[in-house]
């Protein structure tokens, strides 16, 4: 993809020594309250790191005071491609909460998709109870288009029967970003 810029970021395809920075959020169980998988050990992460330096699905948050990787984008293409709608979807290393990191690299890429990726439109889904995240959508200018109860599980409870979740979906189309 390249890199975009910001007041304050880069976002960019990442890169080997992004190991460090990413286990130490990837590692920590309260990342997963709202997001699938378990909490990852330094190997696994090596692991994944290895396959998202090989793709554009995953983008590296950076600081550009530091050179800090504070989270990830997840953006990718959504069948079927002619419709040109693309998903967003973020972590951020919680010591990095509440400072706008996450809007701000959000609304790029955003921007970006829509200037230079030739994109219609873009979603995102959040659990109804992370209200960070749903606000994080808004602040983009992207419109809560749906509310979809027990829409998905990511655990089960002890007897195996799947703990659902509700799902709010998000969507903006091309040339209405405020």
């Amino acid at each position: 993809m390249g890199e975009l810029e910001t007041e304050r970021l880069i976002i960019r395809n990442h890169i080997p020594s992004d190991g460090d920075d990413l286990f130490e959020y990837l590692s920590l169980p309260e990342v997963y309250r709202f997001e699938p998988g378990n909490p990852l050990s330094r190997e696994d992460t090596e692991k994944l790191l290895s396959r998202r330096c090989g793709g554009d699905d995953f983008l590296a948050v950076v600081l550009k005071d530091g050179g800090k990787m504070v989270g990830h984008l997840s953006f990718h293409l959504t069948p079927p491609e002619e419709f040109l709608t693309w998903e967003l979807g973020y972590i951020f290393n919680p010591r990095y909460h509440n400072r706008g990191y996450c809007t701000e690299a959000s609304s790029a890429l955003i921007e970006y998709a829509f200037g230079r990726l030739g994109a219609h439109r873009i979603v995102a889904y959040c659990d109804p109870e992370n209200i960070p995240s749903w606000k994080v959508l808004e602040k983009t200018g992207m419109i809560r288009e749906g509310h979809f109860p027990r829409r998905a599980f990511f655990r089960r409870d002890g007897r195996g029967n799947p703990l659902w979740h509700d799902c709010y979906a998000y969507g903006i189309l091309e040339g209405t970003k405020k």
